[in-house]
C-alpha cells in the first residue's frame, strides 16, 4: 500500500544516499512504482515501512542505502482544555501536543510538517491521551518559536499521546 509520493531530494534523504544515486536508480527503473511527472520532475511512492522500494541490484557491492525508517510515526493532537486557557503568570497555554519527534515530547504554539501527513478522527479507537482526532506524519516536525514540556511531564509518559 502506498502511503504518499516523494520527489528526488527527499527519496535521497530517506533512503540516505545522494540525489545523484537516486537518479541513477530510477534512470535504472530500479525504484518500484515511480514515474516521470515532468521532464525533470519524478513522483516516488513511498510505502508502509516510509520507505521507496528499490529493487535489487544483480550486480556489483551490497546496497549501503537504509533498508527501514529510522524514525518512528509523529502523533500531533490538541490538548482542548487549553484553548483559551492561561496560567498563573497570565500566558496562554500551548495547546499543541507532539509524540515522538527530534526534540522529543513537547507542547508548542505553532508547528511546522515538512513533509506529507494525514488527519485522522477516529471516535472509536482514541489515543491513549483520549483524543479522537490527531494528525499523523512519517516526518519531524519543527517547533516555530518557543515550546514547553508536555504538561504532565512528571507523570509517566504513556498518558501522552
Amino acid at each position: 500500500m502506498v502511503v504518499f509520493f516523494v520527489g528526488t531530494k527527499e527519496a535521497a534523504r530517506l533512503l540516505g544516499i545522494s540525489q545523484t544515486r537516486v537518479r541513477a536508480l530510477l534512470k535504472q527503473k530500479r525504484i518500484r512504482g515511480a514515474y516521470k511527472i515532468t521532464e525533470s520532475c519524478w513522483a516516488i511512492p513511498v510505502y508502509e515501512k516510509g520507505m521507496p522500494s528499490v529493487i535489487r541490484g544483480t550486480r556489483g557491492p551490497k546496497p549501503r542505502w537504509k533498508s527501514y525508517r529510522a524514525n518512528a510515526k509523529t502523533i500531533i493532537h490538541a490538548y482542548k482544555n487549553h484553548i483559551g486557557k492561561k496560567d498563573d503568570k497570565g500566558i496562554y497555554l500551548a495547546p499543541i501536543a507532539v509524540k515522538n519527534s527530534s526534540k522529543g515530547n513537547y507542547s508548542a504554539y505553532e508547528i511546522d510538517i515538512p513533509g506529507p501527513s494525514k488527519l485522522v478522527y477516529d471516535p472509536e479507537h482514541p489515543r491513549p491521551c483520549g483524543a479522537k482526532l490527531w494528525i499523523e506524519t512519517l516526518y519531524q516536525v519543527r517547533p516555530i518559536g518557543q515550546i514547553k514540556p508536555p504538561p504532565n511531564s512528571r507523570k509517566k509518559a504513556s498518558g501522552f499521546g
